[in-house]
């Protein structure tokens, strides 16, 4: 049995400054020229290390996890780090997420005294580390998808020494491609569907076959492209007004309607059929905890449109060159098991691995052995190129 360790925890609160042409937060987070981020600080007690896991997801917090916490338990630093966007997706810019976790990474290095820094993206972090290393390694986004200025070549961010992208999706554009529901007709009015896309009703049943997923697949495009469209003639309908309106809030109704959901011969592996990670998928695709169901215009461009993001896995992958590990969870209920294969073949570093934990659900909750052999891979790969730390 591995070496277990009592843990402590130790708020981190930083702040740094940036100028906003309009408050996109809701309270204190970032509308006081300043943006104020809060991270957890986990460490083993009694076990010094040099090196640092951080974890880190666009909008939510990962310290009550349970991959982060059993890492820690097992002589690991980790840093369970909150954007900007903590808990509230609705006006996430990804470019501007990278600059939260460069702050934590330059606390880390600067200020804390950690030789090495691991990012583990587990889930949504697996694209925002992706992300984040590209850009480290080789900054060239001038501007959000929006075309609103931010230097990332300016903020000099600091690679990590090594990427795990752990139960993760290819990029949160790609995961609302695969689960939006193209049966809605009106953006206002989710009542108003074409039966003949609806998995849910009467008319169409599992198993699907090719000429109905083809069409099914091409519908959904269509949608993420028609609100997009939208989205780009309501920004610039507001910028040639010339008035104080910057911003809009709108709602996507009904995505979460993946057939792999309901059809077990689609992308076959262990998951189980007609649920999910958030429950009974029918239920979630009408339901307030969707996917992008609420967004800004520029949040929609950043972080959901298929042709404008720039938080793309397999691209971002293909321009690093730190150490990369990936690990797939074949029971997985949340991430289609194509986005970490598709990551690992576009991936341009030279060292990279590949494993896949049979049997291992998303979150690992109730599933002990499953969550072990997660740490023992991860543990191991460091350990063969001296970033365990200890």
């Amino acid at each position: 049995m591995p070496q277990r360790f009592e843990l402590e925890f130790e708020w981190l609160h930083l702040a740094y400054d940036e100028s906003q042409a309009f408050t996109e937060t809701y309270g204190f987070a970032g509308n006081q020229g300043a943006v104020n981020v809060e991270g957890i600080l986990i460490r083993p007690r009694d076990q010094p290390s040099d090196t640092l896991q951080v974890y880190m997801h666009p909008a939510s917090t990962l310290q009550l996890l349970p991959v982060p916490r059993e890492a820690a338990h097992r002589g690991a630093h980790v840093l369970c780090a909150g954007s900007r966007y903590a808990r509230n997706d609705t006006a996430c810019i990804l470019e501007k997420v990278l600059l939260d976790l460069g702050a934590y990474i330059r606390h880390a290095k600067k200020v804390l005294g950690y030789k090495h820094v691991v990012l583990v993206g587990w889930s949504g972090g697996g694209s925002l580390s992706l992300f984040y290393q590209s850009q480290a390694e080789n900054p060239s986004i001038t501007g959000t998808p929006a075309g609103d200025p931010i230097d990332l070549a300016g903020a000099r961010l600091i690679p990590a020494d090594a990427v795990v992208f752990q139960a993760a999706h290819s990029s949160r554009a790609q995961l609302l491609l695969d689960v939006i529901d193209p049966s809605v007709i009106d953006e206002d009015d989710p009542d108003t569907r074409d039966q003949s896309l609806d998995i849910y009703g009467d008319q169409v049943n599992p198993p699907f076959d090719t000429a109905f997923l083809e069409r099914y697949r091409g519908a959904q495009l269509a949608r993420v492209r028609k609100i997009t469209a939208n989205v780009k003639n309501t920004l610039e309908r507001l910028r040639n007004a010339g008035g104080k309106e910057k911003e809009r809030g709108f709602v996507t109704h009904r995505t979460l309607a993946d057939p792999r959901f309901l059809d077990p011969a689609l992308d076959p592996n262990d998951r189980p059929i007609g649920w999910c990670y958030l429950g009974d998928p029918e239920t979630v695709n009408s339901g307030p905890v969707g996917l992008a169901r609420f967004s800004t215009l520029r949040s929609w461009l950043s972080q959901w449109s298929i042709d404008d993001t720039n938080a793309d896995g397999i691209k971002c992958a293909e321009q690093i060159s730190a150490p990369l590990l990936l690990i797939e969870n074949s029971a997985d209920d949340a991430v289609p098991s194509y986005h970490c294969q598709s990551v690992f073949k576009a991936a341009g570093t030279v060292d990279k691995q590949y494993h896949r934990i049979d049997g291992a659900t998303h979150y690992y909750v109730g599933q002990p052995d499953h969550l072990s052999r997660a740490i023992d891979l991860t543990e191991g790969w460091l350990a063969d190129r001296r970033l365990l730390g200890r």
